[in-house]
């Protein structure tokens, strides 16, 4: 099943990170635009300085006349220029100056270009650098008359701007993910405190389901105090159906037992004996048949919403000391075997009902062994969470008999005395409480009746 919690802080996260993502997108589209722009600022700058400073030398070389950049006097600086004549009549060591920061750069500012055009592009050095070279064209006229067209280049280093841009990608992707991680632990918190009554709400369910409490508490939000007050409602009318139930059935009890009273001191008076044995043959039956739709109607709807737990293992002790006196004809052994923290959520009686027709049946089968054992297993649904197991040493159930047994008034054995309801009465029990019952062959040899039932 899904959290309400996860699903909630999924759904708000998922439109966070992709918000976050295009505004990474967006700073880092700006910032390298405001980059490229500071990069173009500067190359014009240093050609601005570089056409100030040209002047016509001596040698008929056009060069700066004085000092510029202190970065273009030093070797591989990350800063260079040229001066380019484009007349091919002018020897080539006449025609170009270079600054002295392009010893050793083998640096390409490209082909001449036309007068009055520009041109930027970007150029790789030797060693792999990136540079961004711009290249002005000009016509210089050192005499009236005389014009010369000259074409100056500015380059520089691409690392430092690349530097820069790692630096704030890596800074801006930084902050971005502790701002991510702080939001969604924030609205963790928060979604954790919206939510924390319909946790409790679940909690106080699975109380009222484990017998823990009767009903629901108060205190609810808006959104769900209909649905505690309609929960509460349901309890309390619940518990109300089961009390009127029992009244009912008791007084229905109250009235048949006086009939068959009366019924079996008349006949012991003065019927035949034949015709007495018969009669009170069918009216232990009778009663049998009464006291099993008794226990059934009592149980009916089995686990109730807010019934409290029952321990196991003292109603197995005593179940243990009263089978050992009504069999005390046979030296049997009647081992328990109970967990301590086994618990029944049901009815008192329905377990004692339960246990006892269940171990009065292994005491009658068996040759001299039975064994009760008894546990909770925690990974079982709710309803089928307490396992019994009775065992025997006895002939056993063969499988052909094992659903016949479970029919009311059925008895694998006419010889042995009962009414054939006991195994009846238990599958009742069980299937009214939503457990499980099986009929297995025992390791001891004999039947191994394996029940489920609610449990915690």
């Amino acid at each position: 099943m899904y959290s309400l919690n996860r699903r909630l802080l999924v759904s708000v996260s998922v439109p966070l990170v992709v918000f976050f993502g295009i505004t990474i997108a967006t700073l880092d589209a700006s910032f390298r635009s405001v980059s490229d722009r500071g990069l173009r600022d500067l190359i014009d700058a240093q050609m601005v300085a570089l056409l100030a400073a040209a002047e016509l030398q001596p040698s008929g070389t056009v060069a700066p006349s004085r000092a510029l950049d202190p970065r273009l006097s030093i070797p591989g600086s990350g800063l260079y220029a040229q001066i380019r004549e484009a007349d091919a009549a002018v020897a080539e060591s006449e025609r170009v100056w270079r600054s002295a920061s392009t010893a050793g750069a083998f640096i390409d500012f490209g082909a001449p270009v036309a007068a009055g055009q520009t041109r930027f592009g970007y150029g790789t050095l030797g060693d792999g650098t990136r540079v961004a070279i711009a290249s002005r064209a000009i016509s210089f006229e050192d005499v009236p008359g005389d014009a010369r067209a000259l074409t100056f280049s500015v380059a520089t280093s691409l690392k430092p701007y690349e530097r820069q841009l790692l630096t704030f990608r890596t800074e801006i992707f930084g902050w971005f993910i502790v701002l991510t991680l702080a939001l969604l632990a924030i609205l963790a918190v928060l979604l954790r405190w919206v939510l924390a009554p319909a946790r409790r709400l679940e909690r106080e369910i699975t109380e009222v389901e484990a017998g823990a409490r009767e009903s629901l508490g108060a205190g609810y939000p808006r959104e769900l105090s209909g649905v505690v007050t309609n929960l509460n409602a349901l309890l309390s009318a619940e518990r109300r159906r089961v009390v009127r139930y029992r009244d009912t059935l008791g007084n229905l009890a109250h009235s048949l037992k006086t009939p068959l009273a009366v019924m079996r001191a008349a006949l012991a008076g003065g019927a035949r004996a034949s015709t007495s044995d018969t009669l009170n043959t069918e009216i232990d039956r009778m009663t049998g048949i009464i006291g099993h739709q008794l226990k059934r109607a009592a149980a009916a709807g089995g686990a109730t919403l807010g019934q409290g737990a029952v321990e196991v293992a003292p109603i197995a002790s005593d179940l243990r000391t009263a089978l050992l006196k009504v069999h005390a004809s046979k030296d049997l052994s009647l081992e328990l075997a109970v967990a301590a923290n086994a618990l029944f959520v049901g009815d008192r009686a329905d377990l004692t009902e339960l246990l006892g027709n269940l171990l009065d049946n292994a005491c009658k089968w068996c040759r001299r062994r039975v064994r009760l054992a008894a546990a909770s297993d925690a990974g079982a649904p709710a309803r089928q969470r307490l396992r019994i197991l009775v065992e025997d040493d006895g002939e056993g159930i063969d499988a052909a008999s094992r659903e016949r047994v479970l029919e009311r008034g059925v008895r694998d054995d006419e010889q042995v005395a009962g009414h054939g309801l006991g195994l009846a009465m238990v599958r009742d029990t069980v299937e009214l409480y939503g457990g499980t019952l099986a009929i297995e062959r025992s390791d001891l040899g004999g039947a191994r009746i394996a029940v489920s039932l609610p449990g915690r």
